[in-house]
């Protein structure tokens, strides 16, 4: 959705996407922006409040914003992974944890439907194992064993909130779905792939493991495979896609598009350098948001908040006080059109972000 905006909804929008990244709650908001046309924010934090998407922690343990559809769908097939991931932090220190039992022990502090911070639910079953600490109980608990997603006010659109979790089945009204029985195939893992191809193929099974945090899901492939197309890409890598994706010509030109921080455009492969410079590979790992100009990694941008001059304060009557910025920093040099295009780009952006309070953007001096 990055050569056009969309008009999909926002909801079929981030089903397509197979959620969005939000450890940054305000993120997934500059997400859709880009990919949407005439997004409004409201539409997406209505979608929060009234349970049609949830924040939780899924693919690659990091926080996710998904469809309830797909939380419910999909968590069992990350089980595994979360689990091992949490441990491969705090292997240590969850040594002498049975996990099943402490499981068991969450959902027994959860079962009064109250929602909780990590460190309420830790602190509530520390007595019984006080060894790990609250912090490796706590990350396990809320990451690995049990299904929780965020409550909102978190991740609502210009709202602060910390973190309140609660067991999905207690937010969206049942449980998740069970892990289909096994036969080698993982059909569980067969949709997966479909869905990922759907929204970011062509791709190799290396993108894939990157992307969802899983092994490589090989069954699945393998159980695909009949239904799939292969290429290979300049380095000889085969590549899978589905048979009626679309794929532009290569001349297409891409315009100039703000990716949040995070945003699986780049974190969705293995080989980032389809879109990001290995020079410039650390920026998809650190946070950093990013531009696109041509369908490239080309420059950061961030805001700058304004600030009210005394002038400003003492102005005309109706005169609007301090004003944000949106500034770009280059990683090249820019032509002039390209400046001009990410200027214009960034200006509307600023408009979107300060809900038409502000449209500053400054592109500062090419490296």
């Amino acid at each position: 959705m990055l050569l056009e905006r969309s008009e999909l909804p926002p909801l079929d929008a981030i089903s397509h996407l197979c959620g969005l990244q939000a450890q940054e709650p305000q993120e997934p908001f500059t997400a859709l922006w880009s990919r949407l046309r005439g997004f409004q924010p409201g539409v997406l934090s209505d979608l929060l409040t009234g349970r049609q998407v949830v924040r939780t922690h899924l693919m690659r343990r990091t926080v996710h914003l998904v469809t309830a559809a797909d939380v419910l769908a999909w968590r069992a097939r990350h089980n595994a992974m979360l689990r091992q991931r949490v441990l491969g932090v705090y292997r240590r220190e969850l040594a002498g944890v049975d996990l099943d039992e402490l499981a068991a022990a969450g959902r027994d502090v959860l079962a009064d439907g109250e929602p909780r911070s990590m460190a309420q639910l830790a602190r509530a079953v520390a007595d019984r194992w006080p060894e790990p600490g609250t912090r490796p109980l706590g990350e396990m608990l809320v990451a690995g064993v049990l299904p929780m997603v965020q409550l909102p006010p978190r991740g609502v659109w210009r709202q602060k909130a910390g973190v309140r979790n609660a067991l999905v089945s207690s937010w969206l009204g049942r449980e998740i779905d069970p892990l289909p029985t096994e036969d080698g195939s993982d059909p569980a893992g067969q949709e997966l792939v479909r869905r990922y191809l759907a929204a970011y193929g062509p791709a190799a099974t290396a993108d894939v493991r990157a992307w969802s945090g899983l092994a490589g899901l090989p069954g699945a492939v393998a159980a695909l495979r009949g239904e799939l197309v292969t290429f290979r890409d300049e380095r000889g890598r085969e590549l899978l896609d589905l048979p009626d994706a679309p794929r532009p010509d290569p001349e297409t030109p891409a315009p100039v598009r703000f990716l949040p921080a995070f945003d699986n455009a780049i974190l969705g492969y293995d080989d980032r350098t389809r879109i990001i410079d290995d020079a410039d590979r650390g920026l998809s790992v650190a946070g950093s948001r990013v531009v696109l100009v041509d369908g490239r990694v080309a420059a950061t941008w961030g805001v700058e908040p304004g600030t009210e001059s005394a002038k400003d304060a003492k102005g005309a009557k109706g005169a609007k006080g301090a004003k944000d910025t949106v500034v770009v920093t280059p990683l090249r040099a820019f032509s002039r059109s390209e400046r001009a295009e990410v200027a214009q780009e960034g200006e509307e952006l600023a408009v979107f972000l300060s809900d038409g309070e502000s449209a500053r953007v400054r592109v500062t001096a090419s490296p």
